[in-house]
Formats: C-alpha cells, sequence, structure tokens
C-alpha cells in the first residue's frame, strides 16, 4: 500500500471515528431528551386529569370519561386509571387493558413514590397524587409517536451526513495525499533522472523551509559526496595505472633492448640491476597502494594499544639514518612533557608510516639542510612539528597535497609517487588525530600533527 493511499485511509478512519462518536452523541442525547420530555407530558395531562376528578366536585369518573374521550389534545393512545388507597380503581380510561395493576407495582410505586416503565409501544409513568384526606396512584399511559418520528428522522439524517461525508472525506483526502506528497513525487522523479553518468545533477530544494526541503537538500549533500568519491575513485584508477604502468614499461623496455644482441657481463648485471631497481619501486607502490585501501576501509581491527610516541620517533629517527646518512634530523622534547604526556593510543606500525613519510619528505625535499622535529604538548594534545628548510609547496597546490597521487609542480623532478601523504592522512584521521600544514615557497614545509595522549 503506497503512502498516499494510507493517507487517505488513516484520514477517512479518523474522520469517521469522529463522525461517528458525534453522531452517536447527539442521538443519545436526543433520546434521552425526548423521553425525558414525554414522561414530564404524561405527568402534566395525568395530573390535570386527577385533579378534575378528585378536587372538582363537579366532575365524576363518567363526565370525565366522556371529557377524556373528546379532548381534542389527548396524547395518542392515552390511557388514564387512578387507584385509591384499598388498590381499587376509581377511574380508568384503558378499555384494552394496556395498564396492570399488579400489587406489587402499586406498592412500589407508593415506596418510590414514580415508576416508569414500557410495555409494548407504550411508555408507562405511575406516580403517587394526594389530596387533604387520601392518597392514590395514577397511571397513564401513552405513545410518543411525534417524539419516536423525530428520533427516527434524525437517524436518517445522522446515515446519510455520514455516509456524504465520507464521500466528501475521502475525495478531499485524495487531493489532500496528492498535493502533500507532490514535492516528494517530484523529488523521486528527479533522483531517478540522477545516474553515474550525471551526478552533477541536484534535486530541487523548493523553498528551502520545510521537511522536504531538508530531505532535498540531504540527497544534495549525498550526491555531492557520491560525485566526489566517484571522482576521486576514476582518478585514483588512472593514476594508479600510470604508476604501475610506467615501471612496468621501463622494465619491459630494458629487457626487450637487453635480448636485441649478445652483451657483456658487466652490461647484463647493470640492466638486471636496473630491471630490480624498477621492479623494488613498483612494489613500493603496490604495497603502498594496499595500505591506502586497507586504511580507507570501514569496521577494520586497528589492533589500538597504548605506546609511547618517543619511542616511534627514535625507531623511524634510526630507520631513516640507516639509509640516508646525508640526511640531518634535529629532535627535540619540550621540557613540560613527562611519560603520561608521551603515551597515546594507536597503532605502532600505522603510526611508524606518518613519521616515515612525513620526515623522509622533509629530508628529499630539504636538499642536505636540517630538518627539525619538536614535540610538545596542548592541553589535552600531543603535537609533534616536523619543518624542514627546503623547496616548500605552492599555494595552488596545498589544498591538494593530501589527495592521492597528487604532486606539486616544483616536485615532479623528485622520486615519488603521490601516495604517502594521502596514507598519512587517513591514518592520522584513524587516530582521532590532525595534520596541518604550512609553507612557503622556496622557504620550506611545517607539518603540525596533532594526537590526543591519554
Amino acid at each position: 500500500m503506497n503512502i498516499k493511499t494510507r493517507l487517505t485511509l488513516q484520514f477517512i478512519s479518523l474522520v469517521a471515528f469522529i463522525l461517528i462518536a458525534a453522531s452517536f452523541a447527539i442521538y443519545f442525547f436526543s433520546a434521552d431528551y425526548r423521553e425525558e420530555d414525554f414522561y414530564n407530558r404524561l405527568y402534566r395531562k395525568a395530573t390535570n386529569t386527577a385533579k378534575l376528578l378528585i378536587e372538582v366536585e363537579e366532575v365524576d369518573a363518567e363526565l370525565l370519561r366522556r371529557m377524556e374521550a373528546d379532548n381534542p389534545v389527548r396524547m395518542p393512545e392515552e390511557r388514564i386509571s387512578i387507584i385509591n388507597f384499598r388498590n381499587e380503581v376509581v377511574f380508568t380510561t384503558d378499555d384494552d387493558n394496556v395498564l396492570t395493576y399488579d400489587p406489587e407495582l402499586l406498592n412500589e410505586i407508593r415506596l418510590d413514590q414514580e415508576v416508569r416503565y414500557t410495555t409494548g409501544e407504550y411508555e408507562v409513568l405511575g406516580f403517587l397524587f394526594s389530596d387533604k384526606y387520601d392518597r392514590f396512584i395514577v397511571l397513564i399511559a401513552a405513545t410518543d409517536v411525534y417524539g419516536k418520528g423525530k428520533l427516527n428522522n434524525l437517524r436518517t439524517v445522522l446515515l446519510l451526513v455520514f455516509g456524504i461525508s465520507i464521500i466528501l472525506v475521502f475525495v478531499a483526502g485524495r487531493i489532500y495525499s496528492y498535493r502533500a506528497l507532490k514535492p516528494i513525487t517530484a523529488v523521486i522523479r528527479q533522483v531517478d533522472n540522477i545516474s553515474i553518468s550525471s551526478l552533477n545533477l541536484r534535486v530541487d530544494e523548493g523553498n528551502g523551509k520545510d521537511e522536504i526541503a531538508r530531505l532535498a537538500a540531504t540527497f544534495n549533500q549525498m550526491l555531492t559526496r557520491l560525485e566526489g568519491a566517484f571522482k576521486i575513485q576514476k582518478n585514483f584508477i588512472a593514476n594508479a595505472s600510470h604508476e604501475l604502468r610506467t615501471p612496468l614499461t621501463a622494465i619491459i623496455g630494458q629487457l626487450e633492448v637487453l635480448l636485441m644482441k649478445e652483451r657483456s657481463n658487466e652490461e647484463y648485471k647493470s640492466a638486471l640491476s636496473s630491471v630490480i631497481e624498477d621492479m623494488k619501486n613498483l612494489g613500493t607502490t603496490a604495497n603502498r597502494l594496499l595500505l591506502l585501501a586497507q586504511t580507507s576501509a570501514e569496521n577494520q581491527d586497528l589492533n589500538f594499544k597504548q605506546l609511547r610516541i618517543d619511542d616511534v620517533i627514535w625507531q623511524v629517527y634510526s630507520e631513516i639514518r640507516k639509509h640516508n646518512q646525508t640526511c640531518s634530523i634535529d629532535i627535540q622534547f619540550s621540557e613540560e612533557l613527562d611519560e603520561h604526556h608521551l603515551t597515546v593510543n594507536g597503532n605502532e606500525q600505522l603510526l611508524r608510516i606518518v613519521f616515515v613519510n612525513l620526515l623522509e619528505n622533509a629530508c628529499k625535499y630539504s636538499m642536505n639542510t636540517p630538518v627539525f622535529v619538536r614535540v610538545g604538548i596542548n592541553t589535552s594534545l600531543l603535537q609533534v612539528e616536523i619543518k624542514d628548510h627546503g623547496i616548500g609547496i605552492d599555494p595552488v597546490d596545498l589544498d591538494h597535497i593530501f589527495e592521492p597521487f597528487h604532486r606539486g609542480k616544483n616536485s615532479l623532478n623528485f622520486k615519488g609517487h603521490g601516495i604517502g601523504l594521502s596514507l598519512v592522512d587517513k591514518i592520522v584521521k584513524l587516530h582521532q588525530a590532525k595534520i596541518g600544514v604550512t609553507s612557503k615557497l622556496g622557504s620550506g614545509t611545517t607539518f603540525l600533527l596533532s594526537i590526543p595522549h591519554l
């Protein structure tokens, strides 16, 4: 069942419930009023008749019977009986014995002062009537033809009103649900028209104020993220293919040249050494791509544990010094630091990758000038600053340095793949940390890593 039909049915159900409740209330109170009014009329009529018989000496039972028979305002099917204290009927117009004179009923009237009951179509009222010398029981019965007719007419009107109202509510509900869901239908239609090849399209946000507008805005935000993700994926595939194809092409080219003719042992060694170097570069690129994919995956088991950041930095320092003796790295720790400040919750292998990439880049682009590492504290954050005095980063490239395979124009002459800083950014985010960069072209670059300590 679609929402439009469900809304219409809910609307009809609500209105039907209200109409039924209102109709029952109207009918119930009308029926109660009719009954009370009719018994009041019976009481007034019976009281007047009893007064004529008992209090007016000139009127006897026979005269009163003739008067009642010719009374133009006599109630429909009216019967009146008057009984004395000996339970003797002293007056009656009940020729067909509609009224009963059961002693139990008469005693109940004497005890309760008044009794109401129905018998067939008749409504009967019995009550005590007293004069100066005696107490009488008056019984009167009649049919409320006019009152019940009005009540039946009211019931018919209420049923007709209910039926017509339900039809009108159904039509109004369909129109209302159509108009209420029209913006959603428009959003659905626009979303259906958006495909992978048209992710640049956006959903109309309407007035920008109601819930539908917020839904459309949310769709647009999602589309923006999807468009960005597809662009990154497209660029990633293109760049990854290029990075993998370049060393493979070099390897194939060198081997083909090598096979063109006989070579000396030295030439074979030189060519094979070059091939091995290209294969190492290819392996490094593949490993970094795999690591980049792993750090981008969700719900991964990172095996975080408590570790000292200074231990990681010194290990990375030793590793870099082993294969790059010309790189000068000056490491300093703030005097405010203690063991508590230097302890963080993280993955040691991933943090080693962060510092290896940052320090190797600093050494590579600093052109044999010293690299400075400063470790300090700022409130709840442990901060590691890595500063070089190298070639710097062009302001145009500064906002893109953490994108996969992006390399600045002034760094193209240096060996690299454009994966390292993207990997650093992923790992930093996994540790709920932040990394910032400032640079001046020709003067150097500073990276600032801020990571929560224990």
